[in-house]
Formats: C-alpha cells, sequence, structure tokens
C-alpha cells in the first residue's frame, strides 16, 4: 500500500478544509492510504522547526503533497520555517523520486496563490521529486473555477467561515489529491 501524506499548515482552519478535501481524495484511491499532517507552531523553538515524527512520516511516503495559506504572497511563515527543516532531507536526497503536489488558499481569487504553489514546486525540484499539478480544465460544474494549473486552489472570502473554501474549491482539492494518489500507486505502488 502507499501512502500519500497531506501536510499543511492553516492559520484560521480554512487551508485546514482544503486539506481535508485533498486528502478525501488521495484515500479514495484503492490502495492508497491518505496521511493528514498538520504542521503546528510549537513545533517551532528560535526561529527554527523541528519535529522528527513529521519527518519520518513523510520519509515513509510516496507522495507528498503540501498546503499553506497564501499570506503576502507567499507560504506562511510556519510552513516556511517546516521547509527550511527539509535541508537534511535533500542533503541526502531521502526524497528523491517521491511524487508531490501543492495546494493554497487565499482571500482573492488570485490573492497571489501561484507563488506559493511556486514555492512548494522549487521545493519539490530541490529535493528530486516529481511535481504533479492538477491537470484539469475549469469546466461547467466550477472545478479549477480559479484557473489554477499548478496545484489545486481555493478561496476564502465571500463566504462564511465554516464554508469557505467552497464546495466547488474543496472537490477540486479531491481532484488534485486523486491525481497525485494515482500516480504515487504508479511509480511506488
Amino acid at each position: 500500500m502507499s501512502t500519500v501524506s497531506v501536510v499543511f499548515h492553516s492559520g484560521m482552519g480554512h487551508t485546514k478544509m482544503m486539506a481535508e478535501a485533498v486528502a478525501k481524495g488521495a484515500g479514495a484511491v484503492e490502495g492508497v492510504r491518505a496521511n493528514l499532517i498538520s504542521i503546528e507552531g510549537k513545533d517551532i523553538v528560535d526561529g527554527r522547526w523541528k519535529n522528527d515524527d513529521v519527518l519520518e512520516q513523510l520519509d515513509a511516503s510516496g507522495g507528498i503533497i503540501f498546503g499553506s495559506p497564501t499570506y503576502m504572497g507567499s507560504v506562511s511563515g510556519q510552513m516556511e520555517s517546516f521547509l527550511d527543516a527539509t535541508a537534511a532531507r535533500w542533503m541526502a536526497q531521502a526524497w528523491k523520486d517521491k511524487v508531490a503536489g501543492a495546494f493554497s488558499v487565499s482571500g482573492g481569487p488570485s490573492g497571489d496563490k501561484f507563488s506559493t504553489l511556486v514555492r512548494f514546486a522549487t521545493l519539490a525540484m530541490q529535493q528530486g521529486m516529481i511535481w504533479v499539478g492538477l491537470g484539469i480544465l475549469p469546466d461547467a460544474e466550477g472545478l479549477n473555477r480559479l484557473s489554477f494549473y499548478f496545484g489545486a486552489a481555493g478561496q476564502a472570502a465571500q463566504e462564511p467561515p465554516e464554508e469557505a473554501p467552497n464546495k466547488v474549491d474543496r472537490k477540486t482539492g479531491e481532484l488534485l489529491g486523486r491525481r497525485v494518489a494515482e500516480i504515487t500507486k504508479k511509480l511506488h505502488g
């Protein structure tokens, strides 16, 4: 059985909702187990993120899907601290050939989410990972309504907080999770 881990930081709960949708999509693929991992601020000590348990779970995963809110045009500070902590994995090429993807949520339709997705893709390329984008066009049902292809995107504004990102954005996240899981299963079955 392959494992796809969804590792995310959520400041206000919106990104957590999207992470749950992404994990639901990944877990819907037969032979794939979805693992939801939250990056917590309590793991940052003196400006450095440290949680060996999380890194070991990611080491054991065939695929990793990264998620963060977009704050000021990039990943959250907590997520950046986590990403910096993966340097030892880079030096050992421990994540080489793992499948990678990403998602982000921000208040606006764009909100510069592309910069966040590119930040994750850059990390994945440095780690030697295989990047997987969304792979769907916007459709009449509203899937990929924000027209992101590098990963899944959700909007947190203009919805009641308990419903943002909306149902269609969460469904788009599910499709990303499913696609990453299907490719992970093919490569790491």
